[in-house]
């Protein structure tokens, strides 16, 4: 998510210029099992999220049933798990916009971290290998705002709507609080089989490959299936939009509400055409079969993105980072809140890559505000200094990467991310991996480097 647009390039140019049971052993365990060999041991493991809700009239209002199945790979007992309530952080603990009820295969032992955070006391402990599923109703009721959950109108937007698992990992439980200066989310790839049955008269983007089947009169059944996703969004209005596919044969969908020119949505497809493409020549295959775009040129912010989704105002550049976000943070996870610049710094110096800059004289103007200020700080840092956090984890993350390019040379620092990608491919990535695979690409000592970046490698 962008919090302002870099100077914009002109669209033409842009394109012109493009790429030439519970207690049971649940047979996902073995898989996740052997993904946990390769990384710190981060549980419950393989999710598996099968959701069923249906909407009100203005799509801003839906109830229905949740279920998610887990493996705990540690070898610690795992007796809780915590459902990150996230869209509770646009309302309040008296009127919470996400509610949960009738919870099965479990106790709910009360919400905490401003009510985001559900705490569910399993059964029975789950040793290492071990499954369990559990169940509830769920409740839906999308605030007015303009934002990345919210409503514009007759306009719904559904991002970190459905409540999903919180990790465990080496440092703990993960309970960190929502941030609306960057991203607070820390998910692992998970499979989502979401059923939406809403108005006929609304579209519904979503995360996931969609297919509409007609409902009871009036009414249609949209079914999105997503693997090795983090996270799933939608959005459901009267939208308008065009569909077209990438010279690679991504099938993309560009939404639009009516304030948005039609010229500009066929724009904006051309340019998730072309940066679809240039992202994959660089860091592999886009992972998913469609992707969506909504475009609405009130949200506060420049862009959002989610795996196959990506909510954006009519600004190229802004489109061109959140697609990038598809490979950073989508097939290379992170702790959003705990490391934002493993997203956002990748994200935007992919960007760069894409139109065609190469970070001439960029990092030449490094300045720091305060001894305590490195591009790998935390959310927590950020949120306690908003004004420096695109300066810094944007500006100069990017230019950190620009600069490791020129250090070890253009082929070496191609096939190390292109390498970087295949190595955690739907797992999740760290500072100290990140500065361990640098090193290993090149026999020039970067610690200056890393130093003078302010790159630390503690975890």
């Amino acid at each position: 998510m962008r919090i302002a647009v870099a100077a914009l390039v002109a669209l033409a140019a842009f394109v012109a210029g493009g790429l030439a049971g519970s207690g049971s052993v649940h047979p996902d365990g073995a898989r996740a099992l052997a993904a946990s060999r390769a990384e710190s041991v981060r549980t419950p493991a393989a999710p598996r999220y099968t959701v069923e809700l249906a909407g009100d009239a203005s799509g801003s209002g839906w109830t229905g049933h949740e279920r998610v199945g887990f493996t705990n790979v540690s070898a610690a007992p795992l007796g809780e798990v915590y459902l990150r309530l996230w869209g509770n952080a646009h309302g309040t603990c008296s009127a919470p916009p996400i509610e949960v009820s009738e919870v099965t295969g479990g106790v709910p032992a009360g919400l905490s971290v401003g009510c985001t955070a559900l705490r569910i006391v399993l059964g029975k402990p789950l040793r290492r290998g071990e499954g369990a599923t559990i169940g509830f109703r769920l409740r839906i009721r999308v605030p007015a705002g303009i934002d990345r959950f919210g409503h514009d109108g007759d306009h719904a937007f559904l991002g970190n709507a459905l409540p999903v698992l919180a990790v465990r990992d080496g440092t703990g439980r993960h309970l960190d609080p929502y941030t609306n200066t960057g991203e607070s989310f820390y998910s692992l790839a998970a499979d989502f089989d979401v059923t939406l049955e809403h108005p006929s008269n609304l579209r519904v983007p979503a995360t996931g490959t969609s297919v509409d089947r007609p409902g009871a009169p009036g009414r249609t059944v949209t079914t999105a299936t997503a693997r090795d996703v983090r996270d799933f969004a939608w959005a459901a209005g009267p939208f308008t939009g065009v569909s077209g596919a990438s010279a690679t044969g991504v099938e993309i969908n560009v939404y639009a509400d009516a304030g948005v020119d039609s010229a500009d949505v066929r724009a904006m497809l051309d340019v998730a055409r072309t940066a679809v493409d240039a992202h994959a020549g660089r860091f592999g295959a886009y992972p998913y079969t469609e992707l969506d775009v909504v475009l609405d040129d009130d949200l506060w912010f420049s862009g959002m993105e989610y795996p196959g989704f990506v909510l954006d105002r009519v600004r190229p550049t802004a489109l061109v980072h959140e697609l990038a976000h598809q490979w950073w943070y989508g097939i290379v996870g992170n702790d959003e809140y705990g490391d934002p610049w493993l997203d956002e710094s990748f994200a935007e110096y992919a960007t760069d890559l894409a139109l065609g800059k190469t970070g001439e004289g960029c990092g030449s103007e490094l300045s720091w505000a305060a001894p305590t200020e490195r591009i790998t700080n935390s959310m927590r840092y950020w949120d306690a200094h908003p004004k420096r956090y695109e300066t810094v984890v944007y500006d100069y993350g990017k230019c950190a990467l620009h600069e490791l390019r020129r250090l070890i040379g253009e082929p070496a620092m191609e096939t190390l991310l292109r390498d970087y990608v295949t190595a955690h491919r739907y797992g999740i990535s760290t500072t100290a991996a990140f500065k361990k695979a640098a090193k290993a690409a090149t026999s020039r000592d970067l610690t200056p480097f890393w130093a003078r970046y302010r790159i630390d490698g503690r975890r």
